[in-house]
């Protein structure tokens, strides 16, 4: 009877798979042939196939197929993943190491620009409020940043010489076994901001980080972003994403 059932089971999602392939003619992706879906997985049902039947782009459904495994999504999880244009919001540089099948680091994964959600509407928006928001749902906001991260504390406080100092939010990523910080801005990125943030990575390296654990991350999530104060900056563990307030009527 099992027997039975994981056959049907695997002809329907083969059926689906080439449904998939027929909407995308030569397997080309990007004018690139050669694209290719995955072979249909027994850890995924039919009705997660369907959800990926409107998307045309072959590895934006290897994508989904692939998180859709590792992270053991349920339909639900899947559909607002795919509404929310996760894929879409990837780095280019990240697409192609997807595509190419390299391996990925950790700010690779970090969505751009990231989605956040609140029940208020907003004109302007304080630091405060917009913690505010994150905490209320901080596990959505730490799937935003992507995979593996953990919550250890919001306004982490720091000594620096006799002056107290307060990180925004302090998070811990196992896969990639390191501390995140991360500062929070209503404005443009700006310098300042870089030095303060790599001030605070400073700070965690020295009194926080163990011999094991690899170099701390940055992460500035901003209203604006300036792409010529990231490209001057010699730190390279220092990441700019921003950020876009989504109204959740739900």
């Amino acid at each position: 009877m099992n027997i039975t059932r994981n056959i049907e089971k695997s002809t329907c999602q083969l059926i689906i798979l080439l449904s998939l392939n027929r909407r995308i003619p030569n397997g080309t992706y990007g004018g690139v042939r050669g694209a290719r879906l995955r072979a249909p997985s027994t850890r995924l049902s039919w009705s997660h196939y369907i959800e990926m039947l409107p998307i045309k782009n072959t590895e934006k459904i290897n994508y989904y197929i692939e998180i859709t495994i590792n992270q053991n999504l349920g339909i639900r999880k899947l559909r607002e993943r795919i509404k929310s244009q996760e894929y879409e919001r990837l780095p280019i540089d990240t697409k192609n190491k997807l595509s190419n099948k390299e391996n990925v680091n950790i700010e690779d994964l970090i969505k751009n620009p990231i989605f956040l959600k609140s029940r208020e509407s907003f004109k302007d928006i304080s630091e405060k409020a917009l913690k505010r928001i994150i905490l209320e749902d901080i596990e959505s906001f730490m799937k935003e940043l992507g995979n593996s991260f953990s919550f250890i504390g919001s306004e982490y406080k720091i000594k620096l010489g006799s002056n107290y100092n307060y990180i925004d939010l302090l998070l811990f990523n196992y896969e990639y076994n390191c501390f995140v910080v991360v500062e929070l801005k209503v404005t443009e990125l700006k310098k300042e901001h870089i030095g303060q943030i790599e001030v605070y990575m400073n700070y965690i390296d020295t009194n926080l980080r163990s011999i094991n654990h690899d170099k701390t991350i940055g992460i500035i999530i901003c209203k604006r972003n300036n792409k010529y104060i990231i490209e001057y900056c010699s730190d390279m563990r220092i990441i700019s994403r921003e950020y876009i307030i989504k109204n959740d009527i739900n």
